[in-house]
């Protein structure tokens, strides 16, 4: 089963993104690029609940 997670922006702290993962296939925090509206640049978004 995938489960929801948000991602997090590591500068602002804000979660600006929701997306699924499959917790069987994946191990440790999913970091991705994105762009963060509020700082207005892509920065890095971190795995949070």
């Amino acid at each position: 089963m995938a489960d929801e997670i948000g991602l997090t922006c590591t500068e602002c702290k804000n979660r600006n993104y929701v997306t699924f993962i499959n917790k069987k296939n994946m191990d440790g925090k999913l970091q991705l690029s994105k762009y963060c509206k509020h700082c207005r640049k892509h920065t890095l978004h971190k795995e949070s609940k």
